[in-house]
């Protein structure tokens, strides 16, 4: 019908093409003097300039390959010269979420806070999505120890995890073991993988990846393998100094768009375990209730 829009000329492939078209060339005429049969940047250019194959790219153009991985999307956002909207848009074509010029936030939404509050006698702490602590409720403290006990700026759970030399940014909880060590690992590089596709502007992010590639050997070999793993129910033993070991379940929920990480520790109902931790928040005070706002510092590594 005449005016209608077809799909073919709002699609992914037509838009890269468009894009590309509107490029002044890269090389010039060809050496026979002829001159170029189309305007603009040629396939190969394109293939050359985002560091993937010219298959690929005609693959695109043609609608055969429909789901570009973020890190090619971040590739053809830099050979195409799209500006930030446009960046945004390719994103969105190819099934991903926009990335955030903004810093990474270290706020809770207030109806996040109200669930928070409401969720009773069990251990809970929030994390920006760069792993910085930002919140923990009495129960995190009465069972791993007050955070409050360490400066804001050295809560840094992927500094803990993954130590460099004998810089030691640590929060202050008692020690912690996991099952399943190198798979937990895994899953924080990760999140800080999509967290930097996320927030690629966020300076306090690309310095800590900086500081944990060049000075963590486990950090830099996972990172290097560009490994991208989902978060799955963790079983921890926490060594408590007053009541003994307790072994908790471990439950990680991501706020989409913030990338907040929100951890729930809980012990099986009717445990012993379950009994050490309800002892643990007996000795506690309410000194130890959770923090009003935001506790994170707006600092580097």
């Amino acid at each position: 019908m005449e005016g209608m829009v077809t799909k073919d000329e709002v699609g992914l492939g037509t838009t890269i093409r468009a894009w590309r078209e509107r490029l002044a060339p890269s090389a010039p005429a060809s050496s026979t003097g002829r001159p170029r049969r189309a305007a603009g940047l040629r396939r190969e250019e394109l293939a050359e300039r985002a560091g993937v194959s010219v298959d690929y790219v005609v693959r695109l153009e043609q609608g055969r390959a429909t789901a570009p991985s973020a890190q090619v999307v971040a590739s053809l956002t830099r050979a195409l010269e799209l500006s930030p909207t446009e960046r945004d848009h390719l994103h969105r074509m190819a099934g991903l979420a926009a990335p955030n010029d903004a810093p990474i936030p270290d706020d809770i939404p207030a109806g996040v806070r109200r669930v928070l509050n409401r969720l009773g006698e069990v251990a809970v702490a929030v994390f920006a999505a760069d792993w910085q602590m930002i919140w923990w409720n009495r129960g995190w403290a009465a069972l791993l120890g007050d955070p409050a006990d360490s400066p804001a700026e050295l809560r840094k759970f992927a500094r803990e995890r993954f130590p460099v030399g004998s810089d030691r940014v640590s929060i202050a909880w008692w020690p912690v073991s996991v099952d399943n060590q190198d798979a937990s690992d895994l899953t924080i590089v990760s999140d800080l993988r999509r967290a930097t596709a996320r927030f690629p502007r966020d300076v306090r992010l690309a310095e800590l990846i900086r500081v944990l590639v060049a000075g963590n050997p486990t950090f830099a070999r996972l990172w290097a393998s560009g490994t991208v793993a989902a978060h799955r129910e963790e079983h921890k033993t926490i060594e408590h100094p007053g009541v003994g070991p307790v072994e908790v379940d471990c439950d990680v929920l991501t706020d989409g768009e913030s990338e907040l990480k929100i951890v729930i520790l809980t012990a099986a109902p009717g445990s012993a375990d379950e009994a050490r931790f309800r002892r643990a928040l007996g000795m506690t005070s309410d000194a130890t209730a959770a923090p009003d706002g935001p506790v994170s510092a707006r600092t580097t590594s």
